[in-house]
């Protein structure tokens, strides 16, 4: 039996099986033409009524099962697009080519990128529930945005008077002994720089630094971690090389999404010959350093440190490098302030996602997240006044709101009841630092009471990305307890 076919016969079959013909689609954030395309095929195979809006989100929607039929309407949400990863040598093409699963022991992952569990296992919970002709629900709005991970652009372009949901049911957190009721709102903070630079010539020498092996990781749910950032830390040791030796920069790439914390970074950059052997001495003993240093939050940090041809890249100044270094540090990274109301939650942070430099031109790519919409703003506003504006031409972008809670409406006592009704013991009641739709979602419908929850998925937005297959069993035993319970 392959992989495929093993992780389509678990249990629940109808939602592996879905998760299965799901992951087959490429889905890559702002591409989702090919998911859409099958999501709408599925909709109507069921001979269900199913719609899509201008901005590309689909909607299906089923009638209530036998002795349902005077239940609310319930909108089961979750998003189409998937977050897109590999690791370094991992040949793969997200555009072209489905998700290679694996099965090991209680653990769904994928081969060297992204599952794609976030947030496909809620998409194909619901698709679970559209086919069912054997569980208990009211009328039911089953409402896939696209976008998510990257502008939520599904959910912000969402019309009004389009759904008739007295309540939405988010499927895209990620602990299963968690009740979602709240989340932190979003900022993009983008710095350019234009530098002059100088065509390389002897007696300079290039090197190539690779930095790869961290664990990434949300930049939501996992700021708090501890995990290491590959920009920040690359920097470091160019920062300290800039210290000893004569160092022109030349390029830099590091990190590729705005919410995922980068796992990898590449810098090349050029020095007098001279001072080859002295530089590769020094830079051993700094990478030896901070491979021991790093060695308990990421086990598999690794370097690669080589003389490359760069001949072909421009070279800043001295000047211009050390003064690039010393920028990226000054921009905050990680945690912020934590929640003086709700224990352990982070309340805003920011990720120094992506950095990028070729051809003199620079660019620093953030996204900060506050669950309180001022502080959102204020560390904007403190990481884009941390730029020099004689040099750097920075934008604030992308502005979406957190999703405020309402503990006293009729979901939370219901999802509480019926967890503990399940599973003996009382499901903890949380906010979350993660961007969920249910803020922009709720901007059209006001009145419409939302809750999210989900299965363990581990390492979101990294190829470690897994998630839990009795996990999934107690998630959708949870689901379907609720479905048949909103009776009023």
């Amino acid at each position: 039996m392959n992989t495929t076919h093993a992780i389509s016969a678990l249990s629940p079959k109808a939602v592996w099986t879905s998760f299965v013909a799901l992951n087959a689609v490429p889905r890559p954030s702002k591409k989702e033409e090919k998911i859409r395309a099958f999501m709408i095929h599925f909709g109507e195979s069921l001979g269900l009524e199913t719609q899509t809006d201008t901005i590309g989100n689909v909607l299906i929607k089923k009638a209530a099962s036998q002795g349902m039929e005077m239940a609310p309407v319930v909108c089961l949400q979750s998003h189409l697009d998937m977050v897109h990863q590999k690791n370094e040598g991992t040949v793969f093409d997200f555009e072209t080519q489905g998700i290679d699963m694996q099965l090991h022991g209680d653990w769904v992952c994928a081969k060297g990128t992204t599952l794609g569990a976030d947030n496909g296992l809620g998409v194909a919970a619901i698709m679970a529930v559209l086919q069912a002709t054997d569980i208990s629900h009211g009328p039911i709005e089953a409402l896939f945005t696209i976008d998510e991970e990257t502008g939520m652009t599904g959910a912000k372009e969402l019309r009004p008077n389009w759904l008739q949901a007295k309540y939405l049911l988010n499927l895209d957190t990620e602990d299963d002994d968690e009740i979602a009721i709240g989340c932190a709102g979003g900022i993009d903070i983008t710095a350019k720089a234009s530098f002059q630079g100088a065509a390389l010539a002897p007696p300079m020498v290039s090197y190539q630094l690779k930095l790869s092996g961290l664990q990434g990781g949300h930049s939501g749910m996992d700021i708090h971690k501890g995990f290491g950032n590959a920009n920040l830390i690359a920097n470091e040791l160019l920062t300290s090389m800039c210290s000893r030796f004569e160092i022109q920069l030349q390029y830099i790439k590091g990190g590729s999404l705005r919410n995922a914390i980068p796992r990898e970074s590449e810098l090349i950059f050029a020095l007098p010959k001279e001072q080859m052997a002295s530089f590769e001495a020094y830079s051993a003993v700094q990478i030896h350093e901070c491979i021991k240093n790093w060695s308990a939050a990421e086990p598999a940090i690794s370097f690669e440190m080589k003389q490359t041809d760069a001949a072909s890249l421009r070279a800043l100044s001295q000047q211009d490098t050390k003064a690039i270094c010393a920028q990226i540090k000054a921009v905050h990274n990680g945690v912020y302030t934590m929640s003086s109301t709700v224990p352990d939650l982070v309340e805003t942070s920011n990720n120094l996602a992506k950095i990028s430099l070729e051809d003199g031109l620079l660019q620093i790519e953030c996204l900060c997240r506050s669950s309180v919409e001022k502080a959102k703003l204020d560390l904007a506003y403190t990481i884009k006044d941390c730029f020099d504006p004689a040099v750097y031409e920075v934008h604030l972008s992308g502005d979406y709101p957190g999703w405020e809670p309402r503990p006293e409406g009729v979901l939370l006592p219901l999802l509480k009841k019926n967890y503990e009704n399940l599973f003996q013991e009382s499901p903890r009641v949380v906010a979350c630092h993660a961007g969920l739709e249910c803020g922009l979602l709720g901007k059209p419908y006001p009145e419409m009471e939302m809750i999210s929850f989900g299965p363990n998925i581990r390492g979101a937005h990294s190829p470690d990305e897994k998630v839990s297959v009795s996990s999934v069993q107690k998630f959708w035993m949870f689901f379907k307890s609720v479905l048949a319970s909103l009776t009023h």
